[in-house]
């Protein structure tokens, strides 16, 4: 068993909210700075930049996780982690018939790039990122969880955009894999208002988007290897994780 510090929720240029500086190409590089070792690619309803980075990621020795970071019809967000780029892909393409239809303002809500492994851009996808797509929470895990993906409800401690601050509380038929806990709140601040659903995992992680970002917040994981399916175990609570906070 070795221990890996993850970073499980990082935007790449392809979401309107983040720098333009944040292609694949330099995250793996501040990855490899801050001594990350796993990472998720998780852009807003898309995945169209995680091949890039899976690869690049593989060249430079740090594990890529596919993922999205989706919006539900409640405007609750969910992290969908995958195991391969097809998996990945096959969760855009759900995500993608449910976005409202239109193009993506980009003065009001930022460029959405498509880029290679040199930073080149292929794409300025026009599409409504930004929108909750219409299907509901429950429907998304089920779809995350039917296509071998594992769900992880994002940032349930922020006052928007989270499951609680749409729902109130967390359903338990909802069946989620993991809670994150945003980087701006502490264990014991969170053991405080949450304590509630200590019989989910948790984890905690960067939600990047300035490079700057990466790592910021981190957790560790007791793996045999870095993998898709370890960290599945690892939420099972058949290997340990830790929050790292510093």
């Amino acid at each position: 068993m070795k221990r890996f510090l993850a970073d499980l929720h990082i935007h790449t240029c392809l979401s309107p909210c983040a720098e333009l500086d944040m292609t694949p190409r330099r995250i793996i590089e501040q990855a490899e700075r801050k001594g990350v070792e796993i990472i998720a690619i998780a852009d807003h309803n898309s995945a169209e930049n995680t091949a890039v980075a899976v690869a690049l990621g593989r060249e430079r020795g740090i594990t890529v996780l596919p993922a999205l970071e989706l919006t539900s019809s409640e405007e609750a967000h969910l992290l969908a982690l995958f195991g391969t780029t097809e998996q990945a892909l096959a969760m855009q393409a759900v995500v993608y018939r449910a976005l409202p239809e239109g193009s993506n303002d980009e003065r009001a809500f930022g460029y959405q790039l498509v880029v290679n492994e040199q930073d080149e851009i292929l794409e300025f996808n026009k599409r409504l990122f930004f929108a909750a797509a219409d299907l509901p929470l429950k429907a998304l895990v089920d779809t995350v969880h039917s296509l071998g993906g594992l769900a992880v409800a994002s940032h349930i401690d922020r006052e928007y955009f989270s499951v609680i601050s749409q729902l109130g509380f967390i359903p338990p038929d909802l069946g989620f894999d993991a809670l994150e806990i945003s980087y701006n709140t502490g264990k014991t601040m969170a053991l405080s208002l949450f304590g509630e659903y200590r019989s989910l995992p948790w984890i905690t992680s960067s939600d990047a988007h300035h490079l700057d970002e990466i790592g910021r917040r981190t957790t560790s994981f007791l793996l045999r290897e870095a993998s898709f399916e370890e960290m599945a175990s690892a939420l099972k609570g058949e290997r340990e994780l830790e929050w790292n906070t510093e």
